[in-house]
């Protein structure tokens, strides 16, 4: 098949295709600059080092953040996550999180609890939504971290974030919010959220490229309190044997994806000239139309009875992002997801999303489910292709 003739409804894992400028920034620095960043006094590394600080300043203009040297580059969201989680916490703190998070979040806290850190998972309710009053109640005088899914990877919805950071700021714990599905969908202000880490990656929603993401440090955060995940070079103090203790050397030894950053700060400025508030907007209304669409995809069977086709999360565009997660009745989620790239040229993921613990919420555990994530170039006669094509193998 064509590039014209795919759908690509995989958004939440990579979002694709890229906006233009993109993969001209990394051809630019690859042929033009090419230097490394931070280590040269050269003008080509002078040069790079501008490239890499005009994509922070790009991210800290996105979030809110008022210092872009707060911003630390990792290869990716699940870095930014370790980063807090292994060099923040100790045997004996307690961290509360939800029933909803990504492996990311709960890969990291099981080995941690392994090493005496305590555990409190909040429950979502069955649409996959977190009552920030259950998060108020789980803290303790002992709580070090609060980590949050803003919103889930597998049926989109979105938590209430601003009203769980107000919380968490009248304690002594810190709020960490994994924003991994929603960057780039829906408006995060550091300050305002009252987030004090923000873990986020580049190449889902911020229509950058892969390898790129990191972690932003609010300002009730000491950088002294978190250990670095791993030390090495930075080009500053090389008289020093031991890290730097500033940021955000403290954080990224070693050489950085520099072509990376430069195609995200392209993909970051597209975001501010197009808006994001019209990428969310034109998302919210293609979201709506595919749930409307598959909740009224015929039952199947010759009873007629129960849904052709399930779909998980709260059916409402306003509160989730672009993801859409169902089943088709009697159908294994993994047959679908081939007939429907076979079959149709419809692009999807299938299976668990990493996230067993949103699909135990979801009752969806361990069989998984078809997941649809648009993106910020989908359209709307791409979704009706979609339904069309969901429809077909739902009565085949």
């Amino acid at each position: 098949m064509t590039h014209n003739t795919v759908i690509y409804f995989d958004n939440a894992a990579t979002s694709w295709p890229k906006p233009p400028g993109v993969a001209e920034a990394m051809a630019h620095f690859l042929d033009e600059v090419g230097a490394n960043p931070g280590r040269s006094g050269h003008h080509l590394s002078i040069a790079a080092g501008r490239i890499v600080y005009e994509a922070r300043e790009h991210v800290a203009n996105l979030f809110g953040a008022p210092d872009p040297l707060r911003v630390v580059f990792t290869p990716n969201v699940t870095w930014a996550i370790n980063l807090v989680l292994h060099g923040l916490l100790r045997s004996g703190n307690h961290v509360v999180t939800t029933g909803i998070e990504h492996n990311a979040v709960m890969r990291p806290l099981r080995a941690l609890e392994d090493q005496g850190v305590r555990l409190t998972i909040v429950p979502a309710d069955a649409a996959g939504f977190v009552d920030p009053a259950d998060i108020a109640a789980a803290i303790r005088s002992d709580t070090a971290l609060v980590a949050v899914n803003h919103a889930s990877n597998v049926c989109g919805s979105i938590q209430p974030l601003r009203e769980i950071g107000h919380i968490v700021q009248q304690t002594n714990a810190l709020l960490l919010a994994d924003v991994a599905q929603s960057a780039g969908s829906v408006p995060i202000h550091l300050l305002d959220d009252g987030i004090d880490l923000l873990a986020w990656t580049g190449h889902k929603g911020l229509l950058g490229p892969t390898g790129t993401g990191g972690l932003i440090l609010g300002p009730r955060v000491d950088p002294d309190r978190i250990e670095p995940l791993a030390r090495g070079g930075t080009g500053s103090r090389s008289e020093e044997e031991h890290q730097p203790d500033f940021l955000p050397d403290k954080f990224e030894p070693g050489t950085g994806n520099a072509v990376g950053l430069a195609g995200l700060a392209a993909s970051l400025a597209y975001i501010e000239e197009r808006g994001l508030e019209a990428i969310k907007s034109h998302k919210a209304a293609l979201t709506q139309r595919l749930i409307d669409g598959l909740l009224n995809v015929p039952s199947t069977g010759c009873s007629g009875r129960g849904p052709g086709v399930t779909v998980y999360g709260g059916h409402d565009a306003a509160r989730q992002t672009a993801t859409v997660s169902f089943n088709i009745a009697g159908l294994d989620c993994s047959q679908v997801g081939l007939r429907l790239d076979e079959e149709h040229g419809v692009l999807c993921r299938v299976g668990l999303h990493c996230a067993p613990a949103a699909h135990r919420t979801l009752g969806t555990f361990p069989g998984g489910a078809v997941r649809f994530g648009l993106g910020a170039f989908n359209t709307r006669e791409e979704v009706d292709r979609a339904v069309a094509a969901v429809a077909a193998i739902a009565h085949s």
